[in-house]
């Protein structure tokens, strides 16, 4: 997939910042309208999660079944190079001994011989009052410390529904986020922990994520996650 360019360093410095950063718009009218379109089947996915069910707030999401639609699939590949890069400059900031590929597809060989086999990667629908708590997505032992969020709706077509991260800091009062989007725009975003610089060097940040109450309309959008799960 041809990518708009995209500036590796201004994204790094970004997630440095605050544990997230814009991609930028990458998916057109069209491949939004198709994905949100195609949630109403059962084909494309291998899971469907009504989270008032399990405690995890309000709403549905479907997780998609291999082969992934096409524009998830080709994002997913694209991005990992670039998010590799951070990641494994983060892992040395940490001292992790983990590094990870230069390529997404040895990465997942990787995920696939420790059992961890099922996609990722999920549409999410939200309607008036629904929401997402604060949560991290991580399925199993082997964890990519970066995911990306897409947008899928038109901000017009809802109020609230914001995109929220936290960072709880060490000994300190933790710190929310709240992410404007819009339609068709990717943000980047730590999964579990980033490193922050401090007076004697780096320490580590727990993020975790979610969605703010929806109070008119509907909103979808479309995560990619680069494990696979167990």
């Amino acid at each position: 997939m041809s990518l708009p360019a995209i500036d590796w360093t201004r994204v790094e410095a970004g997630l440095d910042a605050a544990g997230f950063a814009s991609l930028g718009l990458l998916l057109d009218a069209e491949a939004r309208a198709t994905l949100t379109g195609a949630f109403g089947e059962s084909a494309p996915y291998r899971s469907h999660v009504h989270m008032a069910r399990h405690g995890f707030g309000r709403g549905e999401y479907k997780y998609f079944r291999y082969p992934l639609p096409a524009p998830i699939a080709a994002l997913r590949d694209a991005l990992y190079p670039g998010c590799a890069g951070v990641a494994n400059r983060w892992a040395e900031r940490m001292k992790q001994a983990v590094r990870f590929p230069a390529s997404h597809a040895d990465f997942l060989e990787t995920c696939h011989a420790a059992g961890q086999q099922r996609p990722t990667p999920l549409i999410l629908s939200y309607t008036e009052g629904d929401y997402n708590c604060l949560h991290q997505d991580l399925y199993g032992g082997i964890v990519f410390p970066l995911q990306v969020v897409i947008l899928l709706s038109e901000p017009e077509a809802f109020d609230g529904g914001e995109f929220v991260l936290t960072e709880q800091r060490p000994r300190m009062q933790s710190r929310a986020h709240v992410v404007p989007m819009r339609a068709g725009e990717a943000v980047v975003f730590a999964v579990n922990e980033r490193p922050v610089k401090g007076t004697r060097g780096d320490y580590r940040v727990k993020m975790r994520h979610g969605v703010s109450t929806l109070r008119r309309g509907t909103r979808f959008a479309t995560g990619i996650i680069f494990h696979d799960a167990l």
